[in-house]
């Protein structure tokens, strides 16, 4: 919900700046707003390639914990 408000907020400094300065945006609203659309999707693509094709490193600690040393497992008794 913060990058929602920040970049809301950005957009808004954006636009009273061009305001100020009496500069049209450099692109359409249209072409701006697909733009964008593409870029979300893009970055959707990628967040989805890495979780599907790409293992989560293991650290030692869940090796540790997973593989030779049970006792190391809460609740683990002897």
């Amino acid at each position: 919900m913060t990058g929602y408000l920040v970049s809301l907020l950005m957009g808004l400094a954006v636009g009273g700046a061009y305001g100020l300065v009496q500069v049209r945006s450099p692109a359409p609203p249209m072409i701006a707003l697909v733009g964008l659309f593409g870029m979300v999707l893009g970055q959707h693509a990628v967040d989805l390639a890495k979780h599907r094709f790409v293992r989560p490193a293991q650290t030692s600690l869940q090796s540790d914990v997973d593989g030779d040393h049970a006792s190391l497992r809460p609740g683990h008794t002897e």
